[in-house]
């Protein structure tokens, strides 16, 4: 796909344009153009962050992005927030959450309603992240909450960082939930809170060592403190030696590819349910091969078979 497709996310008002466009016209061929240009020229290592509400989350996020910042990066943020049952909208709003400076150009953040989707996200969330991959450094997606069906935030993004506190239980809901097998990277937040911290950091640290490593990466533990700004650099420093390993190893492209087809299925399944999808004959992505356009060809299909 050509790079002219691109060219005009320049600014951060084309980027909020340009996502405009996608809830207006998702299945519009400039859409298409647009979402497969930037689904083959990924930039950004795309980094989610999960944890039950009030955990810290918003706070870790903006002391996470003025690091990156400080380092030169350019940062793109998608905050999924809880719903309002009356319009349908984000109840909190990205402004309110992160402090961060908002004449900054290179800081883009968008807030998004989950609606009634479980998994944490909202529906806009993977063509968004799609777009923001291609224009930034880092793309930081943070849940809604995070519970046994929450967990959506693993299948679209290169590394998940679940967020503990100490003493309101997580580590023991981490231990029970099966979330331990979801992340990357684990922090204890408020690691302020001395002793419950180091309570938590040890339970924490003894659930993940009785799980098996996935890909020879070794899940790191780590206490933090946004609030104070603690332990911020060795959380960076820790996101940058996974992305590292992926690209190491060649994971990267392949796990992408997982994600794509999986996005594919799961949006058919939407659509035409579990009927609807067991009529599908193959349902695989070509190497490289963008599931945007795939998905309008098989729901116009399904749509006429269907009735």
């Amino acid at each position: 796909m050509p790079d002219s497709a691109l060219s005009g996310l320049k600014t951060k008002a084309d980027l909020s344009a340009a996502l405009e466009r996608l809830e207006r016209a998702a299945e519009d061929e400039n859409t298409f153009t647009l979402l497969s240009a930037a689904y083959q020229q990924p930039r950004a290592h795309v980094v989610g962050m999960t944890g039950p509400p009030g955990v810290g989350k918003s706070t870790l996020m903006s002391a996470l992005i003025g690091a990156w910042r400080g380092a030169g990066k350019t940062v793109a943020c998608i905050a999924v927030d809880p719903s309002s049952r009356r319009t349908g909208g984000a109840l909190l709003g990205d402004r309110t959450r992160l402090a961060i400076d908002p004449t900054d150009t290179g800081v883009f953040v968008r807030s998004m309603a989950a609606r009634d989707r479980l998994g944490g996200l909202a529906a806009l969330t993977v063509p968004a992240m799609i777009l923001m991959r291609a224009c930034y450094d880092y793309v930081l997606i943070e849940t809604v909450g995070v519970g046994q069906s929450e967990v959506d935030v693993a299948n679209i993004t290169d590394t998940v960082i679940f967020c503990v506190q100490p003493g309101s239980g997580d580590s023991l809901q981490f231990m029970k939930s099966g979330i331990v097998e979801i992340p990357h990277i684990v922090v204890v937040t408020k690691s302020d809170m001395k002793e419950a911290a180091t309570r938590a950091l040890s339970d924490v640290s003894g659930a993940l060592h009785m799980s098996v490593a996935r890909d020879g990466w070794t899940v790191p533990v780590l206490p933090v403190s946004a609030e104070h700004g603690t332990g911020i650099a060795s959380l960076a420093a820790a996101i940058n030696e996974h992305a590292v390993s992926l690209a190491f190893d060649g994971n990267l492209a392949a796990i992408r590819h997982a994600q794509a087809e999986q996005y594919l299925a799961e949006t058919i399944r939407e659509r035409f349910g579990r009927e609807g999808l067991r009529r599908v004959d193959n349902l695989g992505l070509a190497p490289f091969e963008p599931p945007f356009r795939r998905i309008a060809e098989v729901s116009a299909d399904l749509a006429k078979r269907l009735g």
